[in-house]
């Protein structure tokens, strides 16, 4: 959920002012609708939530969508600030993906949310969802901010942005499968299996290499004409 919010705050750092208040009301706006159902969970519910191995895998497959739009809207926010060429296409599914919050961001803010009612018993359900929905208009610029403050390079932020996000991957596949990918160690290596890795891996890279010289060339005809 941690890599989650980074991944959120980075990518709202390409946002304009606008952009950003009308998120920041969107997160409000989903605190003030979910802090009733919010204050009817329990920990045990939850526990039992993150046993449950078909919610798991389920969750894993929207986290596999969100994280591979994300990195769609790195590639082509990187096609941009490098000054590239881009299609009409190419500009309309960025601003998709760019103005696309991700659905992953709404449960973590409900986590918040939950983890704030457990942490202020005896305190007024709604003045928590009040103030729950205050941290978010509140500090998700302040964070924004200082994000860009740390790196106020754009390609920086980008490459920090993709690597969060293949993390996330790699952290959800782990985490939502429950064990149930658990196999037996062996020292032995299976070397059919091995080369046939390589050889995906490099019929991916001759492919990319010819996709980008294709690419390269008609863009310099776009530039002579």
């Amino acid at each position: 959920m941690l890599l989650i919010a980074v991944a959120f705050v980075i990518k709202l750092t390409y946002h304009g002012p606008i952009g950003l208040a009308v998120t920041c009301a969107v997160g409000a706006l989903f605190v003030f609708m979910t802090w009733e159902y919010a204050a009817l969970q329990s920990k045990t519910q939850i526990a039992d939530w993150l046993a449950d191995t078909g919610l798991m895998l389920d969750t894993s497959v929207v986290l596999t969508i969100d994280v591979a739009v994300q990195m769609v809207m790195c590639v082509l926010m990187a096609k941009k600030v490098s000054g590239n060429l881009m299609s009409r296409r190419d500009k309309a599914l960025l601003e998709l993906t760019l103005w696309f919050p991700g659905i992953l961001i709404f449960p973590v803010i409900f986590a918040m949310l939950v983890k704030m009612m457990f942490s202020f018993t005896g305190m007024d359900f709604s003045l928590i969802g009040w103030c729950c929905g205050a941290v978010v208009v509140v500090g998700l610029p302040l964070a924004v901010y200082c994000m860009k403050w740390l790196l106020r390079d754009d390609d920086d932020r980008l490459e920090l942005m993709f690597l969060v996000n293949g993390l996330i991957a790699v952290l959800g596949i782990i985490a939502t499968v429950n064990g149930r990918t658990a196999a037996t160690g062996t020292n032995e290596v299976d070397l059919t299996a091995l080369g046939g890795i390589c050889a995906i891996l490099a019929l991916g890279t001759v492919c990319g290499l010819v996709i980008d010289r294709i690419g390269t060339k008609r863009q310099i005809k776009r530039i002579i004409k």
